[in-house]
């Protein structure tokens, strides 16, 4: 049996948040997790949501999940497709789960007139650099992130006065 790909709906809120946990622990960040499902279910499914979610299956059971959001290109002045999070449990890896999910992403970015999908990948991650590197994706190596989180935040949100 294939996997198929939907779109997340409330219902699957566990299923993402237990996702979220998995992936963190993999990627050596559990300590880094602070969104909790009633969180997740405002800014995904509430009012205004922020991202959308795909979830993968196999057999009727979820085995991941992508969660993505559109940013935008003043350059291309069209929007993108931004991966925060792929992730396939370890069990379904090789099923075909993670292409299949970046096979949707790019089929909405394409429906959505996108210039792009992107996302970014540790950098000890050799594993998945390896398959998105064999599914035509490139490395940005001349940018580099740039972050302002916690008390630096706070502090660059009162340096001026709104209005």
């Amino acid at each position: 049996m294939p996997v198929t790909i939907r779109d997340a709906v409330p219902s699957d809120i566990g299923t993402i948040h237990d996702f979220i946990l998995a992936l963190a622990d993999y990627e050596k960040l559990s300590h880094e997790v602070k969104a909790d499902r009633e969180t997740l279910d405002k800014y995904l499914f509430g009012a205004r949501p922020m991202a959308e979610v795909l979830i993968a299956e196999h057999e009727g059971q979820a085995i991941g999940f992508a969660l993505f959001f559109h940013n935008f290109s003043t350059f291309e002045g069209r929007p993108g497709l931004y991966l925060e999070d792929l992730f396939v449990i370890p069990e379904a890896r090789g099923l075909g789960a993670g292409k299949a999910l970046l096979s949707r992403l790019a089929q909405l970015a394409i429906e959505r007139d996108c210039a792009r999908l992107e996302w970014w990948v540790l950098d000890w991650n050799a594993p998945s650099i390896a398959f998105y590197r064999s599914l035509g994706a490139r490395a940005m190596d001349e940018w580099t992130v740039q972050r302002v989180d916690g008390e630096a935040l706070n502090a660059l949100a009162s340096a001026h006065p709104a209005g």
